[in-house]
């Protein structure tokens, strides 16, 4: 299958050989793929994926998987004085299904409490005793979740709160008779396999360094659900770090991953955030404030000589690269340890199936490193995919079971189509993982791993905040990110496909197309555009509407958001009168609102985007209900934390968790006020807000 100018892919398992890292160049990509800026920077110029802009989600993901309150709070029933806790149910609801489907690692019990790096050279799981913090306190959990879970919120609130705080903060104690464990994993990148990272150099030390699970439930509804620590102390697969979070991250987890949900894209959820009150503290490399205000002493503008001979466009994607430009962290400091617990039906990784198909390749047929790979699919498969094998994921089943090519081929494809849907997501909301490789991504196809993330501010095609990601995690990069993993999954389970490598190159192909398709759907979807109008979608956003944002330094998630708001105008209205919903969308330095070049552009637009689209009220409102009026943005969880660490205030924090559970509603006046609006100026260059490493 040929799809002109799309990422290629091809599949080999020695090694995995991609395509995926070709430039993506696009019909409209002279303005940053020779933008001048490397002059006056080092970092190179800019790249873009032509088909990457074509990458969309179609609307089955927005109706059918999209739940607009989908977070709403639930009042807790009162609660007899003498009953035992509820968070003590879960044992009697665990259904471990992970330990009981897979192979420990054989020298689990000769290192347990398993607390320090070494090779784990079998074995899909090894026993560890998460590591407790002291005195720890539940400053904010998800009402949603705790629901799930079938734990009652009185047994959260002081004073019956003590034994949910213990348990997930690592003291498994508090709730006896459930599993604690940690996975291995192996890293690709792009589609390239790596051992790099292990501190062995062999990939047997590569796994699940600071996040310990502490067991599987049924809940009330028969839902299955895996509950993890993330900073749960040291693993087999710490690679010689402390194994901990800072409240920092623990908040900005916490908060993504419910804000995640409330937008309508799959995601792990956030059950808990437990701070420790006992002293345990970390130290982490972070950001002098200091040297942000160097940094924007060194400022260029319109009148620079040295952009005497560029067109005002080009000088100002010359400008805002400049005053972007990304450092590693300068300071040292200490921060309060916390924990997150995030929750999910699966955290199925890639990496996981990645680690077995390797070792499974080297060994051959009928070797026991086949049988661990034929194991994890299958328990891949149970878990994420039970309709596959005719059984539900809440059935008894000892994870002995065969499983065959033709299962194995329904697999790939149902996670390559989720991976898709993930993606696409993502860019209808305008977020970037920033880390996207293979281990990063889940085969069920649901967003985790909250570390270098971001919601865009300003457009960039290429926005991350990470300064390692380079430009393949780049934020309109992503689905060749995902086509990349999925790759990766496709080679791994190549020797249990009756057509082994040709099969499995052929789903990624099949998935190669579908992802194009759903890609393109998502700016459809944005503009308010029906199914049969794909073509003049394609059109406007690639033609106009996408160089257009590039060139005017407009907040992505607002000028999407206010361009409902043009609906709402007569047929016969004035230039100026037409772009007025959008003016808050501009930002400032350099402002191009006023711009006369600029504003015709801007109207051309408008006014051929409103010849083509359905103006009723009923496009509105479904519009609105796929471009959100608020996201979880960066300078936004900055005050957050920042008020919880120097002044133990979690009331911004609470504030954002309420803001973020109704997205898409504009709500009080108050919160539009506050959070209805662009980054403040400060936001697009400060180190830890606008990038971080």
């Amino acid at each position: 299958m040929n799809h002109p100018g799309a990422v290629g892919v091809s599949v080999t398992t020695r090694p995995v050989l991609f395509a995926v890292a070709r430039t993506l160049r696009g019909r409209d990509s002279r303005a940053f793929a020779s933008t001048p800026a490397r002059l006056l920077q080092s970092r190179g110029h800019l790249i873009v994926g032509a088909r990457a802009r074509r990458l969309a989600t179609g609307p089955s993901m927005f109706l059918s998987r999209f739940t607009k309150n989908s977070a709403t709070d639930v009042d807790a029933p009162p609660r007899e004085m003498d009953a035992a806790p509820s968070v003590l149910g879960l044992a009697d609801r665990a259904d471990h299904s992970w330990t009981r489907h897979l192979n420990p690692d054989p020298d689990t019990d000769a290192n347990a409490p398993n607390r320090k790096s070494r090779q784990v050279k079998s074995g899909h799981y090894v026993r560890v005793d998460p590591t407790p913090l002291r005195k720890p306190e539940t400053v904010i959990y998800s009402p949603d979740m705790l629901k799930r879970l079938g734990i009652d919120e009185a047994d959260v609130k002081a004073p019956n709160g003590e034994r949910f705080a213990r348990f997930f903060s690592g003291d498994k104690s508090a709730v006896p008779g459930m599993d604690t464990w940690a996975t291995p994993y192996a890293l690709s990148i792009m589609g390239q396999r790596q051992v790099s990272n292990c501190p062995f150099g062999t990939g047997n030390g590569y796994g699940d360094g600071r996040a310990v699970s502490v067991g599987e439930v049924l809940g009330p509804d028969g839902a299955r659900w895996e509950m993890q620590l993330k900073g749960g102390g040291p693993t087999p697969f710490c690679r010689g770090a402390d194994g901990r979070a800072v409240l920092r991250s623990s908040i900005r987890e916490f908060l993504a991953s419910e804000a995640m949900h409330a937008l309508g894209v799959d995601t792990t959820r956030a059950l808990s955030l437990v701070v420790s009150r006992g002293g345990d503290v970390a130290r982490r490399p972070w950001y002098d404030p200091g040297a942000d205000k160097d940094a924007s002493a060194e400022s260029i503008s319109m009148d620079d000589p040295r952009l005497a001979r560029y067109p005002d466009d080009v000088k100002r994607q010359i400008i805002r690269q400049f005053a972007n430009q990304k450092r590693d962290p300068d300071v040292m400091i200490v921060e309060t340890c916390a924990i997150t617990t995030r929750v999910a039906p699966s955290f199925t990784r890639i990496g996981h199936v990645d680690l077995f198909g390797r070792r499974a390749q080297r060994a051959g047929e009928g070797t026991a490193q086949m049988d661990e790979l034929r194991k994890m699919v299958r328990h891949a498969i149970f878990r994420e995919f039970p309709e596959i094998l005719e059984e539900r994921a809440g059935d008894e089943d000892d994870g002995d079971g065969d499983v065959t090519p033709e299962q194995v081929a329904a697999f790939l494809v149902s996670s390559g189509l989720a991976i898709a849907d993930l993606v696409c997501g993502w860019l209808r909301v305008g977020f970037c993982q920033g880390n996207f490789n293979a281990d990063n991504c889940l085969v069920g196809g649901r967003t985790m791993d909250y570390g270098p993330f971001g919601w865009m501010d300003a457009y960039d095609p290429l926005f991350a905040k990470w300064t390692g990601s380079g430009e393949h995690f780049a934020f309109m990069n992503q689905p060749g990110a995902g086509l990349a993993n999925f790759a990766v999954l496709a080679a791994s389970c190549a020797p249990l496909l009756e057509g082994g490598e040709d099969e499995a190159q052929a789903i990624v192909e099949r998935i190669q197309g579908e992802m194009e398709s759903k890609v393109a759907d998502v700016w459809r979807v944005k503009l308010g555009l029906r199914e049969s109008q794909r073509a003049a979608a394609a059109k406007i956003f690639d033609y106009k509407l996408e160089p257009l944002m590039r060139e005017s330094n407009v907040d992505y998630t607002l000028v999407f958001r206010q361009l409902a708001e043009c609906l709402k105008l007569p047929d016969e209205v004035s230039d100026d009168d037409l772009l007025e919903p959008l003016a808050p969308a501009f930002y400032d330095s350099p402002n191009a609102f006023y711009d006369e070049d600029t504003r015709a552009k801007w109207c051309d637009f408008v006014r051929a985007w409103r010849d083509e689209v359905d103006g009723t009220e009923s496009t509105i409102e479904a519009m609105n209900a796929v471009n959100p009026a608020y996201v979880l943005r960066e300078w936004m969880l900055v005050e957050a934390y920042t008020a919880a660490k120097e002044r133990d205030d979690f009331s911004v924090t609470r504030e954002l968790f309420e803001l973020t559970r109704t997205p898409y509603e504009l709500g009080s006046e108050t919160m539009q006020e506050k959070y209805y609006r662009r980054a403040p100026d400060r936001a697009l260059k400060a180190g830890g807000t606008a990038f971080m490493s």
